[in-house]
């Protein structure tokens, strides 16, 4: 990265001699070429990269690398005792540094060049690969600005390949009102009924082949990008645990989220802490799994106040924000009345979690069971454990009463009288 370093900052410097009009070797600063490392292409994933897209990512990293590379750009226009203002740059609330703009973008590459700086906002679009591999992007430009004022922003995520040499995980924060969920378990330790399971596999073979769906098959004239499914049934019965596994299976982060973060009382603020996490999951290898999400994606009401116009206003939004994201989104919900008609027409799939059975019982006692707890009397506790009506969730809970029971015991095989009581808390619990 050094290399590059060196070589942006003769970029700049030629840069500043040719706008003033000062002594230079160059005619261009495309005659300063590049290294030929791949470092850059290796950062980005990006193969073919322009000069003027390598100059764009180094003036996002060099607050980052190096700052005093742009102290230059504190120089002072003598004529009205102030910076030049075709340098642009932000002061930030701690950094003491320059901070740079789309504008200092465009005097670097296109000068006084009108084209030129129109192949600058160019690379801001979100048709760029800048923003469909979520390099960088100008943010924060005030309404009636210019474009070109925003602050020039490297991403989170691109920032950690760089400085840190690994992959992004955002931490859940009030900007960031989602979190990582994982689970040690395996696609095979879930145990579902048939007609799940092969709901399940519909969602696999989707992510898996979703390319050749959309691009080689040229289905995406007719397909909106992205997949949406709404996981319903009852409490207990393995929707987070799916969502989780569906990610682990295809190598995808899930990021469950906080619905008591993004839902607000004031008007326009729901709306604008979704948009912080769809905004953040756009063009990520992510899953967004929405728990409870009844909460958020209600029934619409009759508008017979500003109240109720403004929740059909927050559905309409969240309604259009899921259509359109490109990537796979999941509801659950105990309920799927709850749900508004307008989301259950745009499901890919709805599926079904019922209540194990006695037989699905009896495979999740086995799974979940310590062999070592089972003595002589193992097919009469088996028995007894899948009788009782449970979910997946509530046996999980009674397994860890059954555990602190046989310490406080001194035991350690367990017996029916210690299971029969664990069943017994767990069912009036319920």
């Amino acid at each position: 990265m050094t290399a590059h370093i060196d070589w942006f900052g003769r970029v700049l410097t030629v840069a500043i001699q040719l706008y003033f009009r000062q002594g230079c070797e160059y005619s261009s600063i495309e005659e300063i070429t590049p290294p030929d490392d791949g470092w850059m292409e290796s950062m980005t994933g990006q193969q073919e990269i322009t000069f003027g897209e390598r100059v764009v990512i180094m003036l996002a990293l060099m607050p980052h690398t190096c700052p005093q590379g742009l102290d230059i750009f504190f120089v002072q226009n003598k004529d009205f005792d102030r910076q030049y203002t075709e340098f642009g740059g932000w002061k930030g609330l701690s950094h003491s540094g320059f901070l740079p703009t789309g504008e200092t973008a465009s005097f670097i590459l296109a000068g006084e060049d009108m084209e030129k700086k129109k192949a600058v906002i160019r690379m801001f679009q979100k048709d760029h690969w800048f923003y469909m591999r979520n390099i960088l992007r100008l943010e924060g430009a005030g309404e009636g600005e210019p474009l070109l004022s925003g602050q020039f922003r490297a991403s989170d995520e691109f920032l950690s390949h760089v400085l840190l040499d690994r992959d992004y995980k955002p931490d859940y924060n009030i900007g960031f009102p989602a979190k990582l969920i994982t689970t040690p378990l395996e696609w095979k330790d879930m145990v579902l009924d048939y007609d799940t399971s092969e709901a399940l596999e519909e969602i696999n073979t989707w992510i898996r082949h979703q390319h050749t769906i959309m691009e080689d098959w040229g289905l995406k004239r007719i397909l909106k990008a992205g997949y949406r499914a709404l996981f319903y049934g009852p409490p207990g019965t393995g929707k987070t645990l799916a969502a989780t596994l569906l990610g682990k299976k295809n190598g995808m982060d899930v990021y469950r989220v906080d619905l008591s973060m993004i839902v607000s009382k004031y008007i326009g603020e729901t709306e604008k802490n979704l948009a912080k996490v769809f905004d953040l999951a756009e063009n990520r290898n992510w899953i967004l799994f929405f728990d409870e999400a009844d909460a958020l994606f209600g029934k619409r009401t009759s508008t017979n106040t500003s109240n109720d116009r403004h929740a059909n206003q927050e559905v309409a939004y969240l309604l259009q924000r899921i259509e359109d994201f490109p990537g796979t989104v999941i509801l659950a919900t105990n309920l799927k009345s709850n749900i508004d008609e307008a989301f259950s027409r745009r499901f890919q799939s709805v599926i079904y979690f019922p209540m194990p059975g006695e037989e699905l019982r009896a495979a999740l006692w086995h799974g979940m069971l310590p062999k070592e707890w089972l003595g002589d009397d193992a097919e009469e506790v088996m028995a007894l454990a899948a009788g009782t009506e449970l979910s997946g969730g509530s046996i999980t809970n009674v397994v860890r009463r059954c555990a602190l029971q046989l310490l406080m015991a001194g035991q350690e095989t367990l017996d029916k009288r210690i299971l029969k009581e664990a069943l017994q808390k767990e069912t009036l619990k319920m």
